[in-house]
């Protein structure tokens, strides 16, 4: 079976390949009910948002809600909220996939959330090959999500902005990798095409290192970061 649902470093690929048998298993088994109101997918509740609800619309509510914002600060506020909910979510969606799919090695349960990504509409996921996913302190991942749900939406709606607006993107993928590893993990968007950069792009580390990584990326790539 070739991978066609995530891209990673070739070294990764056997063991992604494993994983995307797993997600396709659990994808098969969908059943919707309209009748009832029901989706499941392997035994579990699910349900459909619009996208750009989570999205766009909900960044130009909370500017609504506080109209002495500027909007970076709105943009700021709305996106910890964001993040912080898409964390939760991330963390609950990687402890039950898990435990139904019996899923136990780090390295397997994180192989598992960009395919997981992938079957539920947020993003394609490609990791980069400098990325060193290991359960300790030195835990770095660097990646692009090239049709991050969120910077689609500002973009299909001719929207424009300032900053960076893949929160939940940002939030899910930390949380499922923070659970998987057993360590706090947090990611940031550090390029964005809904304000016109090429990629939607990713750093994730530990809470104390995440900075001083996105710092040594950004001097070793300043043509990416125009002033």
């Amino acid at each position: 079976m070739s991978i066609s649902t995530v891209k990673v470093p070739r070294a990764m690929e056997p063991l992604f390949e494993k994983a995307q048998e797993y997600v396709k298993e659990y994808f098969s088994k969908r059943v919707e009910d309209p009748t009832k109101g029901i989706i499941t997918i392997g035994g579990e509740r699910y349900i459909l948002v619009r996208a750009a609800s989570m999205s766009v619309n909900f960044l130009e509510f909370i500017k609504t809600l506080y109209p002495g914002l500027e909007e970076t600060d709105a943009y700021r506020a709305s996106g910890s909220i964001l993040f912080d909910i898409s964390h939760a979510l991330g963390i609950a969606d990687a402890k039950a996939f898990h435990k139904a799919m019996n899923v136990k090695d780090p390295i397997a349960k994180l192989s598992t959330g960009p395919i997981h990504f992938a079957y539920t509409g947020w993003a394609y996921v490609d990791i980069f090959e400098e990325s060193k996913p290991s359960p300790d302190e030195n835990y770095y991942l660097i990646y692009d999500h090239p049709q991050s749900f969120e910077a689609d939406s500002w973009i299909s709606m001719n929207k424009v902005t300032n900053s960076c607006v893949c929160f939940m993107n940002s939030g899910y993928s930390s949380g499922w990798c923070e659970i998987s590893f057993g360590i706090n993990l947090i990611a940031k968007e550090i390029l964005c095409r809904a304000k016109g950069d090429k990629y939607c792009r990713f750093i994730m580390g530990q809470p104390n290192k995440i900075e001083g990584y996105i710092k040594e990326y950004k001097d070793k790539h300043p043509e990416l970061f125009p002033k």
